[in-house]
């Protein structure tokens, strides 16, 4: 196959290293495309892959799309075919520290120097394609996506686990024609690029339905519902439905490694999408319980110690609906503890600040304000204007640095505090930086989409 045979094989490419310089090198080139911006439509990615040989073709793959759980959903996937004995390739957006973590096989991300050597050889042909007309150069997402296509083709995996970036419909991923589609929930976000409607929003992401291949839908509301059934339709694809399948009551749902409820409506849609498999694929009962008690998904109420003994919580939450996720999982930590935690928060988006904002006041004692490196960061003077003028706890500026100055180290709070990060994933990445630097020095300028 062209993939297979052309430019570095998989020997070399995991085999070549790539000095300090070249990395730094590399990272400005993939940012001075994350620079021009987000681009949506699927044409560049078609005439990208199509230089490379398709790789796009060579691996069975899962595509999910959703406002949330899709990451969550796409790494229990992945740990119930890793359960099975099959390779695995994981891609998915953004990353938390290191570029690298977006695209893993075996839960391996990718290493400095296979960027390094991906990067050259896609290089040539991502300028080859915007020879005739200099816009259509691949964005950023574009080139990682290939990248992970590459990736998998080349190590030989059994099955790709493939997220969206955005949407669904004009996402560079839609591309790829999966065994199974995935849709993971609905809500209001990203409305000024998918559309101000929880309907409009629906048939973005239904746009990653191809036709006769099985659709699976997590817990979504009925009017998003009764557009991606139309849309499934039309498409001749079979839908399954976690709410059809699973019910109501919370307690009928598989469980995970992951904690609370709303990951146990994401066990229950991995578990469906499971079922769409052939039994060649030993896809059983027991794997898919055991794979989903082996899942490890970082930042999603992420329970860590520090060196002080007390309990920090790690939680990307950055929508209303993944605030009324957050409103729970609170809920139940004050009533674990007995007492009202410290709460450090973050985000990008007045309108996804402010709902987060209104749950933390509900259950915290003592509020930190952060703004992530990010452009796009909600200043101070914007979460404080969002702060009930009820709210009676100490609210507090205050910088990552400050907070987090050594490893497992953290300076909020009184010994005997609770401690929890939410907002923004790219707060949390900042902050896991700096409490694990063995993890490697962060790459937030590449974290933005």
């Amino acid at each position: 196959m062209h993939v297979e045979s052309s430019g570095l094989n998989a020997e070399r490419c995991t085999a070549t290293s790539g000095g300090t310089a070249d990395y730094a090198a590399t990272q400005n080139y993939l940012f001075s495309l994350k620079a021009r911006g987000v681009k949506f439509g699927i044409d560049r990615m078609r005439a990208l892959v199509a230089g490379l040989g398709h790789p796009d073709l060579a691996v069975p793959c899962v595509h999910l799309a959703g406002t949330n759980g899709k990451g969550s959903t796409a790494a229990m996937l992945d740990a119930i075919f890793h359960a099975a004995g099959w390779r695995t390739g994981l891609y998915t957006s953004p990353h938390l520290v290191r570029l690298g973590e977006r695209v893993q096989v075996g839960r391996v991300p990718l290493t400095e120097a296979e960027i390094i050597a991906y990067t050259r050889e896609l290089k040539p042909v991502a300028e080859a394609v915007a020879r005739d007309a200099p816009e259509d150069h691949p964005s950023f997402f574009e080139f990682m996506t290939a990248m992970a296509l590459f990736q998998f083709a080349r190590k030989r995996c059994d099955v790709a686990i493939i997220e969206t970036g955005l949407g669904g419909r004009l996402d560079a991923t839609n591309i790829v024609v999966p065994e199974v589609a995935i849709i993971t929930s609905i809500a209001l976000d990203h409305c000024e690029m998918l559309g101000d409607t929880l309907e409009l929003i629906a048939a973005e992401k239904a746009g990653i339905i191809k036709p006769g291949r099985p659709v699976v839908l997590g817990r979504l509301p009925a009017s998003a519902e009764a557009v991606i059934r139309r849309i499934a339709a039309e498409r001749g694809s079979p839908v399954l439905s976690v709410r059809a399948e699973f019910g109501e009551d919370i307690d009928t749902y598989p469980t995970t490694h992951l904690e609370g409820d709303y990951q146990r409506w994401n066990a229950a849609t991995a578990t469906l999408a499971a079922r769409c498999f052939p039994a060649r694929w030993r896809l059983t009962p027991d794997i898919v319980a055991r794979g989903l008690h082996e899942t490890n998904w970082p930042g999603r109420w992420e329970r860590t110690q520090l060196a002080d003994g007390r309990l920090l919580v790690l939680d990307a939450s950055h929508n209303a609906e993944g605030a009324a996720v957050l409103d729970a999982n609170l809920r139940r930590l004050v009533s674990e503890t007995g007492s009202a935690p410290v709460v450090m928060t973050g985000a990008l988006g007045a309108a996804r600040a402010r709902a987060l904002i209104e749950v933390i006041c509900q259950h915290a004692r003592e509020i930190h304000l952060l703004m992530p490196h990010q452009s796009r960061a909600c200043t101070f003077e914007q979460l404080e204007a969002m702060v009930p003028a009820d709210f009676v706890g100490r609210v507090q500026r205050t910088t990552i640095e400050e907070l987090f100055p050594k490893a497992r180290t953290c300076m909020a709070g009184e010994p005997d505090d609770a401690l929890v990060v939410t907002g923004s994933i790219y707060l949390l990445g900042e902050i896991m930086e700096r409490l694990a630097p063995e993890r490697g020095p962060g790459e937030g300028r590449l974290q933005d989409f």
